[in-house]
């Protein structure tokens, strides 16, 4: 590794821990590690598969990293499906830092699935499973405690085409910008909101929402 690599990682490597540490969530060496082997990973092939819009691998850190693991105070299912995952977000960050709870990407982008697969062998993630298919044609042998998403395009689109991934008591996790004011009122009266919780993401100014909704 050269001085210049040697000193990015360095870089990194510190802009992770302490934004982590500026949202309350713990972090262990090995977490940071394969983390920050992660994100590697997704710059790299960011270049050819256009994971992301987002080139700078600093950036990357914030708004890809940190974004994804300032849920996790908030995360308390044992099994969790990632609808519309991409490149892996916010799956694997979680599937990171809860090596103990069960995380399934969905996403219907092979080439994305490629990356995944890529990354869960060199990370040797055993809690991730990929699947590579649309949501609607998707059926568990087992429903999840929860559906996470981070891009979906509406509340209502999330709750109609991912309930019957959820089992009995689950919840959906929906990461928003904005409070969506909007969408809640396209709801069906059937879900409500049993906790909403604004995320602050270290070095960016956009709002940030974590909505739990239960049927």
């Amino acid at each position: 590794m050269t001085a210049q690599n040697t000193t990015m990682t360095e870089l990194l490597d510190r802009r992770l821990r302490d934004g982590a540490k500026t949202m309350g969530v713990t972090l262990n060496d090995t977490q940071v590690m394969q983390l920050l082997n992660y994100i590697q990973l997704f710059n790299k092939w960011n270049k050819t598969y256009n994971l992301s819009a987002i080139r700078d691998i600093e950036s990357q850190v914030d708004r890809h990293l940190l974004d994804s693991l300032s849920v996790v105070p908030y995360i308390d299912a044992d099994t969790i499906i990632d609808v519309g995952t991409g490149g892996g977000l916010p799956g694997i960050p979680l599937a990171i830092v809860f090596p103990q709870k069960k995380f399934t990407l969905l996403d219907s982008a092979g080439k994305k699935m490629r990356f995944l697969f890529q990354v869960k062998t060199e990370l040797k993630l055993d809690n991730v499973q990929i699947e590579n298919r649309r949501v609607e044609t998707f059926e568990p042998e087992h429903p999840f405690d929860a559906v996470i998403s981070r891009a979906f395009a509406s509340l209502k689109d999330m709750t109609d085409g991912c309930r019957h991934l959820l089992a009995e008591g689950g919840v959906f996790y929906a990461m928003k910008g904005l409070y969506p004011t909007d969408e809640l009122s396209a709801l069906e009266k059937n879900y409500k909101v049993s906790d909403s919780y604004p995320l602050h993401i270290p070095r960016e100014d956009g709002e940030r929402h974590l909505l739990v909704l239960t049927p």
